[in-house]
């Protein structure tokens, strides 16, 4: 089952729009999604399109098409691919109607009236899992070594990581543009020396002959 959906923005992790289930409230449904947005924050140009990421006793699994992420929580019986069809499904309609609206977006949840075309279509794929779970449970072994599988944690610490990393490399190179500003002075000194050596023994050799 489909217990959440989100939408947000891939350069900034804006919520464009969100929808639950009726039943799924409470304390650890707004855990998850709070999650889901520091999950939204962490994602860059080189995070893999499509990944599932495993949370507690559930899953995230998560779709990139253009300017946004389409991020669905399921249980963990839940179909793979059904899951990534979904995504799909909402990915061609939402560019559809709002594809060119996404970067002029200027606050959270503008597209929010899409909410109803995820209900029917959550609703449409979750009963029709089980009709087509056999046929589909060869597919779904492929896919699981297509799709990139990692776990939260792993992910959110990998975000704080890069960007350790990132300041590290901004320090490098700042050290870098130190001593290479250092050298360039150096031996402009040292060109200087020696210019000035070769002037001083020229004025010695003229004064040696023409005076003595």
């Amino acid at each position: 089952m489909v217990l959440t959906t989100i939408l947000a923005r891939t350069s900034d992790g804006l919520p464009l729009a969100a929808s639950t289930q009726d039943e799924q409230s409470g304390r650890e449904m707004v855990d998850y999604q709070n999650q889901a947005k520091m999950l939204f924050k962490k994602l860059t140009p080189n995070s893999p399109t499509k990944c599932s990421i495993a949370t507690g006793n559930y899953i995230y699994h998560y779709l990139i098409e253009g300017e946004v992420c389409y991020l669905c929580l399921c249980e963990q019986s839940f179909s793979k691919r059904t899951a990534f069809t979904y995504l799909e499904d909402l990915a061609r309609e939402f560019d559809k109607l709002y594809g060119r609206q996404v970067s002029a977006a200027r606050r959270p949840y503008s597209f929010i009236e899409f909410d109803l075309y995820m209900s029917k279509a959550r609703k449409q794929y979750s009963e029709g899992v089980g009709r087509r779970h056999m046929s589909q449970l060869r597919d779904d072994l492929n896919d699981v070594q297509r799709i990139m599988m990692e776990n939260i944690d792993d992910v959110l610490q990998r975000g704080a990581a890069l960007q350790d990393l990132e300041t590290k490399a901004s320090g490098l190179s700042a050290v870098s543009q130190k001593y290479r500003k250092d050298a360039q002075y150096l031996n402009l000194r040292s060109t200087f020396a020696k210019v000035a050596a070769v002037s001083v023994l020229v004025i010695l050799v003229l004064l040696y002959f023409f005076v003595f």
